[in-house]
């Protein structure tokens, strides 16, 4: 529902209706921010679950990139993969070495922070502050 349309100009009644929306929601998004946050602290890693069989197709990518990078022309690499599957036949490594910008091997968090540090300091706050140290005295 579009509260806010149709309003004639200035100061009414109307956008009062607001608040019995719009403060339920806050109240619901705090929560939510609890929950996730007491979530979070009890969470805890299963190291070493992608050794149970069950998951051994997630490192199928992983094995036809071993194929490719070994030569292998990627269409023959995925169909060979493929038929050692089908055929229950199926070998795979555990071990993955990631060495893409943004992989668990390279996460970059160093240009990451250089970036968040740099557009940081193209904000000007010195405005802003000026400005709500003049909202406060009035």
């Amino acid at each position: 529902m579009m509260m806010t349309t149709n309003l004639p100009s200035g100061y009414h009644r109307e956008l009062q209706l607001l608040k019995e929306h719009l403060f339920p929601a806050f109240k619901t998004f705090h929560n939510c921010i609890e929950m996730t946050g007491l979530m979070i602290s009890h969470m805890e890693v299963n190291k070493g679950i992608v050794e149970d069989p069950k998951y051994k197709y997630i490192f199928s990518v992983e094995e036809v990139n071993k194929l490719v990078l070994a030569g292998v022309p990627f269409r023959d690499a995925y169909k060979q993969v493929g038929l050692g599957i089908e055929a229950g036949n199926f070998e795979y490594s555990t071990e993955v070495h990631h060495t893409h910008e943004g992989s668990i091997g390279n996460l970059c968090t160093e240009q990451i922070k250089g970036n968040m540090d740099k557009a940081i300091a193209s904000f000007d706050f010195t405005t802003y502050h000026r400005a709500i140290e003049q909202l406060l005295k009035s």
